[in-house]
């Protein structure tokens, strides 16, 4: 039995508005769907990177946030980052060189610790699942 029995008949005339009306409504739907998608994606990144990291102090962990950075009416971006170790959380990611001095010979060479790729490589998936699942309901 089809959801659209309660549905009252359309003129012919009004059929072009009533099919418009219908099409804004899924439009509305898609997009609150979409956008509860990202924030709740961001959340999960978000966990994931700070469940991932290096424990000693704990301040790294606790440094990482969410910003919605565009929310307009069919369009939405959430950015996770580290509010205090920006540079430091591409230090550890990546690897770097290490020396005695700012411009003197590398000594070293500190190992990458890739905690942000892996969180943002399954965010990418989560994403793609959670609208999907929004479009079908």
């Amino acid at each position: 039995m089809s959801k659209f029995t309660n549905a009252k008949p359309v003129h012919i005339d009004q059929l072009a508005e009533r099919m418009m009306g219908l099409m804004h409504e899924y439009v509305d739907l898609a997009d609150a769907g979409m956008k509860k998608a990202v924030r709740k994606t961001a959340t999960s990144v978000k966990k994931e990177i700070s469940a991932n990291d290096r424990k000693r102090t704990g301040n790294y962990a606790k440094s990482w946030t969410i910003k919605i950075v565009d929310a307009e009416s069919h369009k939405i971006s959430a950015t996770v980052y580290s509010k205090s170790a920006m540079q430091l959380s591409h230090l550890l990611e990546d690897g770097h060189d290490v020396k005695h001095e700012r411009n003197g010979p590398v000594i070293g060479h500190a190992e990458g610790y890739p905690h942000i790729k892996p969180a943002r490589v399954n965010g990418e998936k989560m994403l793609v699942k959670l609208i999907q699942k929004e479009l079908q309901s």
